[in-house]
C-alpha cells in the first residue's frame, strides 16, 4: 500500500509538471508575440522622436550662422573693403572677421567681390588662406548675387574639408558690392548626434549623406545618382573627386529597412532645415527585441512560478512534509532572483530618465539661445536710435555746461544752479536708456513674476522710441504716468516680443500716406491683461495667415521668419498666448495675452 501510494504521488507530481510546461510554453509564446510588438512600437516613437531632436540641434546650429552674414552686411568697412579691394581697408576686416570667426567658433568667414574674388578673409594669416581667390564658379556666388541669399554644401576647394556655405549678397540686384559668405562645419553636431543610441545621417537633395554619425556612410549616397546629377555634381566640383558610391542602407520600406551590414533596423526620416533636404534616424531592432526577450523570460518566470504554486497547492495535500518545505525553499530561491531581475531592470529605467531630462535640458538651452540671438539681432536694428537718443542730451549737456561756466564768471549763481539741475536730469535719461539697453543685451532668465505693464512700455520705448520718430510714424501708446496693471511675466523677454511687434509694425506701414501704429492695453477686469500692437499697413497676406507663427514663414522680401515663432514660445511659457486679430487702424494687429498679476 505504501508502495502503491509512493507511485501515486510520483505519477501526480509528475502530470502536474508536464500541465505546467505546457500551459507556460503557451503562455511564453502569446506573451513573446505581444512583446514583441510592444518593443517595435516603442522603438518606432524612440527612432521619430530622437530624429525630430536631432533635427532641432541642427535648426539652432544653422540659425546661429544664418544671423552671421545679416549682422556683417551691417559693417561699414566691410563695403569699404569691397571697394576699395586689397590694402589697409582690407587688412583691417581680415583682422575683424578673424575676431569674430574666433568668438563664433565660425570655421571662416569671407568677403567676395562682385567678381567672385575674395577681397578678405578670416583665415588670411594662415597658409590656406582664401584671400585673392576666385569663387565665382560657386553655386552659392551665382546664387547670392541672383537671389540675395544662397545657402550650398560642398567641400573646401583650398581646405577640402565639407561644411554648408552661408552666403549674402550686399546690396541690390542691379549694382550689387559683393557677397559675405560663412562656412559651417558640422563635426561637433555629429558627435553631439552620436551620443543616441542608432545612427543619424543628414541627406541632400540628391540622396548624397553629407554628415553621419556613421563615418563609413559619410559621402555615399542613398539611391543611385543619374548621369546627369553626377555630371552636374563634377562641374560644380561640390564633392570634389569623390566617389559617391551607394552606401548600403536600405530605408523607406517599413519593415524592410536595413543598416550597411545587412541588419534589420528601424527610421524614421524628418525635413531638414534646408530645402530638399532630410535627417534620417535608424536605430537596430535586434537591441530592442533582445530587451523584448528579456522581459518575455522574466514574465515567463513568473507565469511558471505562478502554475507551479498552483501545482503545489494541487500537490500540497498530497505531498509530505519534506516536499512541502523543498518546494517553498524553490520559491524562496526564485523570488530572490526575480527581485535582482527587477532591480536591474529599474537601474536600466533610471539611466533613461536621465537621459531624456539631458535632451530636454539641451532643447531648453538650444530655445534660450535662439531667443538671445533674436534679441541680439533687434538690437542691431535700434542701435542707431539709441545713438541719437544719447546724442541729443549730451549735446544738451554740453551748451548747459558752458553758460553755467559763463553765468558762474557774471557772479549768477542762480542761472548756473539751474543750468547744473537740468544736466543732472539729462545724465538720468543717458543713464536710464543705457541701462534699458544693457538690460535687453543680458540673457534672459526663465524667472516669471510681477511686473509693471507701464515699466514694459517705457522701457520699449527707450529703445525703439527714436526709431518711430526718424520714421516720422505716429505711434498712440499708453500716456506716461497713466495707471496700468501688473502681469506675469519676465520683463526682459516680455520687452522682447513688443519690441518684435513694433518693428514689424513700422515696417509694415513704410509708403503709406500717413503712416501709424498704435499700442494699447485691453482691461475688462477679468484674470487676463491684453496688449494690442495695431498698425494701418496692408494688413497679413490671407495665404500667411494660418502660418504666420511657423519658424521661417515671413511675408518679408528679406526677414527669416524667426521673430513671430520666438515670441509666441515666450508667450506660452508665461502661460499667455499671442495671436492675430483684426486691426482698428485697418492694418494688421497682434494681442499678448498676460495672467494678471
Amino acid at each position: 500500500m505504501g508502495s502503491f501510494s509512493a507511485k501515486s504521488i510520483r505519477v501526480r507530481v509528475a502530470l502536474a509538471a508536464v500541465l505546467v510546461v505546457a500551459l507556460t510554453l503557451v503562455v511564453a509564446l502569446g506573451l513573446r508575440a505581444y512583446a514583441y510588438g510592444q518593443a517595435l512600437d516603442e522603438l518606432r516613437r524612440t527612432v521619430g522622436r530622437v530624429a525630430r531632436q536631432q533635427e532641432r540641434l541642427l535648426s539652432s546650429e544653422l540659425q546661429r550662422f544664418r544671423l552671421l552674414p545679416i549682422v556683417l552686411g551691417e559693417y561699414p568697412d566691410l563695403r569699404s573693403a569691397l571697394v576699395a579691394g586689397p590694402g589697409r581697408a582690407a587688412d583691417r576686416m581680415n583682422e575683424k572677421l578673424a575676431l569674430l570667426a574666433e568668438r563664433t567658433g565660425a570655421p571662416v568667414i569671407y568677403v567676395v567681390n562682385a567678381q567672385g574674388r575674395t577681397i578678405a578673409a578670416s583665415n588670411a594669416q594662415q597658409p590656406d588662406s582664401f584671400v585673392g581667390r576666385d569663387f565665382a564658379f560657386r553655386p552659392y556666388f551665382r546664387g547670392a548675387m541672383a537671389n540675395g541669399t544662397a545657402e550650398y554644401f560642398a567641400l573646401g576647394n583650398v581646405s577640402r574639408r565639407p561644411g554648408l556655405f552661408l552666403a549674402r549678397r550686399l546690396g541690390p540686384v542691379e549694382a550689387p558690392v559683393g557677397v559675405v559668405v560663412v562656412k559651417v562645419e558640422f563635426g561637433g553636431l555629429a558627435r553631439a548626434w552620436a551620443t543616441d543610441v542608432g545612427q543619424t545621417l543628414l541627406v541632400d537633395g540628391h540622396g548624397v549623406v553629407v554628415v553621419a554619425t556613421d563615418p563609413r556612410a559619410r559621402f555615399s549616397t542613398l539611391r543611385p545618382l543619374s548621369p546627369g546629377e553626377r555630371a552636374e555634381i563634377r562641374e560644380t566640383r561640390q564633392f570634389g573627386s569623390l566617389p559617391l558610391p551607394l552606401s548600403g542602407y536600405r530605408l523607406g520600406k517599413r519593415g524592410e529597412d536595413r543598416d550597411r551590414v545587412g541588419d534589420k533596423v528601424l527610421s524614421a526620416a524628418v525635413p531638414a532645415p534646408l530645402p530638399g533636404w532630410r535627417l534620417i534616424h535608424v536605430a537596430p531592432v535586434r537591441t530592442a527585441l533582445r530587451e523584448a526577450d528579456a522581459w518575455v523570460r522574466a514574465a515567463t518566470v513568473l507565469v511558471g512560478v505562478a502554475l507551479a504554486l498552483l501545482a503545489a497547492g494541487w500537490l500540497w495535500r498530497q505531498t509530505r512534509a519534506e516536499r512541502q518545505l523543498a518546494a517553498r525553499a524553490a520559491l524562496e530561491e526564485e523570488v530572490t532572483r526575480r527581485t535582482a531581475e527587477l532591480r536591474e531592470a529599474n537601474g536600466r529605467l533610471t539611466v533613461e530618465i536621465g537621459e531624456r531630462i539631458r535632451a530636454d535640458q539641451r532643447f531648453r538651452a538650444a530655445r534660450e539661445e535662439l531667443a538671445q540671438a533674436n534679441r541680439l539681432g533687434s538690437l542691431g536694428s535700434i542701435t542707431a536710435g539709441v545713438a541719437h537718443e544719447i546724442n541729443q542730451p549730451v549735446a544738451a549737456i554740453r551748451t548747459l555746461a558752458d553758460n553755467a561756466r559763463i553765468f558762474l564768471e557774471r557772479a549768477a549763481p542762480e542761472r548756473a544752479g539751474q543750468n547744473l539741475a537740468s544736466i543732472v536730469e539729462l545724465t538720468e535719461r543717458i543713464g536710464s536708456i543705457v541701462q534699458e539697453m544693457r538690460r535687453f543685451a543680458r540673457r534672459g532668465t526663465h524667472g516669471i513674476g510681477p511686473v509693471a505693464i507701464a515699466e514694459i512700455v517705457e522701457g520699449t520705448m527707450l529703445l525703439i522710441g527714436d526709431r518711430f520718430r526718424s520714421a516720422g510714424v505716429t505711434l498712440d501708446r499708453p500716456m506716461a504716468g497713466e495707471a496700468l496693471p501688473m502681469v506675469m511675466a519676465g520683463r526682459v523677454r516680455l520687452e522682447q516680443v513688443l519690441v518684435n511687434l513694433l518693428q514689424n509694425a513700422l515696417d509694415a506701414v513704410a509708403g503709406q500716406a500717413v503712416p501709424r501704429v498704435a499700442l494699447y492695453v485691453e482691461d475688462d477686469g477679468g484674470d487676463t491683461v491684453a496688449i494690442v500692437v495695431a498698425d494701418n499697413g496692408s494688413g497679413l497676406d490671407p495665404a500667411l495667415a494660418p502660418v504666420i507663427f511657423t519658424p521661417f514663414v515671413t511675408g518679408k522680401p528679406d526677414g527669416l521668419g524667426l521673430g513671430l515663432g520666438i515670441a509666441r514660445d515666450i508667450m506660452t511659457e508665461f502661460g499667455g498666448m499671442l495671436e492675430t486679430v483684426p486691426s482698428r487702424l485697418g492694418g494688421a494687429a497682434f494681442r499678448v495675452t498676460l495672467r494678471r498679476a
